[in-house]
């Protein structure tokens, strides 16, 4: 194991989230001690779910307007997700079920954590919880669609699980904690 010491760290932007500059010595596998500066952004801890119902063979994920994908080539900058959401002062269980909510409508009886992943390690802090929950019509509170409050503009999709893994292999669905949790309930057999 390598040995950190974190000699300063300066805060360059706290404006929407806060990104920091580190600078930190690191005595590497031979034992020679470097000095390194990184910048890391800090945005909190998130949470994700995927929501399925066997009975359908149906999934619920979201499509929303994302300002990073819009810069970087995505024409309409709208993605395809599943449900997600920062954890706040909450636990990740908590957050999920709130999120699920304000985003689709549904307020799950059960959820199950499937697995946590540090999602882009080089330069965000982020770590994110994993969750998977079955759904049912009865569930369904209201028509989702984000907080006016915090400017969301949410669409529910409610799409067959066949489909969603064909839209995943043809790039509609593009985003990573989407691809990862299709997969697990592929691997899985969530849907047999």
């Amino acid at each position: 194991m390598k040995h950190i010491n974190i000699l300063k760290t300066e805060i360059l932007s706290d404006n929407w989230y806060t990104l920091k500059k580190v600078s930190f010595e690191m005595t590497g596998n031979n034992g020679v001690k470097s000095i390194l500066e990184r910048e890391a952004y800090d945005r909190g801890n998130g949470a994700t779910i995927l929501l399925y119902n066997k009975q359908s063979k149906k999934i619920v994920l979201t499509r929303q307007f994302r300002i990073p994908t819009f810069i970087n080539g995505n024409d309409t900058g709208y993605l395809i997700e599943c449900c997600a959401g920062l954890l706040d002062e909450d636990n990740a269980e908590d957050c999920i079920r709130r999120e699920t909510e304000e985003e689709t409508g549904f307020r799950i009886a059960q959820v199950e954590k499937v697995f946590e992943a540090y999602m882009s390690p080089g330069s965000v802090t982020e770590r994110l919880y994993f969750f998977v929950a079955a759904y049912s019509y009865d569930m369904k509170l209201h028509d989702g669609g984000g907080l006016q409050e915090e400017n969301e503009d949410i669409e529910v999709l409610e799409l067959p699980f066949e489909k969603a893994l064909e839209m995943m292999s043809t790039g509609e669905i593009k985003d990573g904690k989407t691809i990862m949790l299709l997969q697990y309930a592929q691997l899985k057999g969530l849907m047999l």
